[in-house]
């Protein structure tokens, strides 16, 4: 009963911050639109928006490793394991530029969602062939103005940690854009906030690695296939769920 307690204040705290975090943030969009094609400033602002929900849970620990490895003028198709609605916040603490690959329907939520809008972050519904043709040539635009994309590539989030296989869109964006790829691994979320859960899991320490970016020049002579499959190899070992 205390867990479900704990997770109805946290949920009425966000649902009340966000209001009013929605509106800075489009004062942010007004003011800095016109000169700040990528809304890098925007996003910063959407980092810190998202990384206030995670300082303030004490129950979540969230340790960051590997920020170093990103180039911050590098472009980067950015791939990540998927095991809870948390990864999103967790993600944000990378405090680096990037468009978002989401459903479609995250994208209708008061305040959050209508913040994705304002960062342009890409829509996406799952098994709609013209979605994904819209899904792709956005994040064709969005990497030739500069703007790193962040995938996750299993397309759904892992009940048990084990890594699902990754679905090509992102790999072939990055043959195509012949872009370095950025795999980040994500671990714990799994467990603090379980699939289709939005109660309270208690202590848990979570962690967000990123790992050795993959250049160009590693995959260009692999297929997509094989290419989301080196990726995914690399990510695996560092996610409880995949470890031998």
């Amino acid at each position: 009963m205390i867990n479900r307690f704990i997770a109805a204040l946290f949920l009425i705290y966000i649902a009340v911050t966000s209001a009013i975090f929605f509106v800075i943030a489009l004062v942010i969009r007004v003011l800095t639109g016109p000169f700040d094609r990528r809304l890098v400033v925007l996003h910063q602002f959407t980092s810190f928006w998202a990384c206030l929900y995670l300082w303030t849970m004490p129950a979540w620990r969230v340790s960051l490793e590997g920020r170093e490895k990103i180039r911050r003028r590098e472009t980067y198709i950015i791939v990540s394991n998927h095991q809870s609605q948390l990864d999103i916040l967790v993600a944000f603490r990378l405090f680096f530029p990037f468009k978002w690959v989401s459903k479609a329907e995250v994208f209708k939520l008061p305040f959050v969602g209508w913040n994705m809008v304002l960062n342009q972050y890409v829509k996406l519904r799952r098994g709609d062939k013209q979605s994904i043709e819209r899904m792709m040539a956005a994040c064709r635009r969005h990497l030739a103005r500069g703007s790193s994309v962040f995938f996750f590539p299993e397309g759904t989030r892992s009940f048990d940690g084990v890594l699902k296989p990754f679905k090509p869109g992102a790999f072939i964006l990055a043959h195509e854009m012949r872009l370095p790829i950025l795999p980040v691994a994500i671990d714990g979320t799994r467990l603090a906030l379980p699939k289709y859960s939005l109660n309270f899991h208690g202590h848990h320490h979570i962690r967000l690695r990123v790992l050795d970016p993959i250049a160009y020049d590693a995959f260009r002579h692999l297929s997509v296939a094989a290419t989301a499959e080196m990726t995914r190899a690399v990510i695996a070992p560092h996610v409880s769920g995949n470890q031998s």
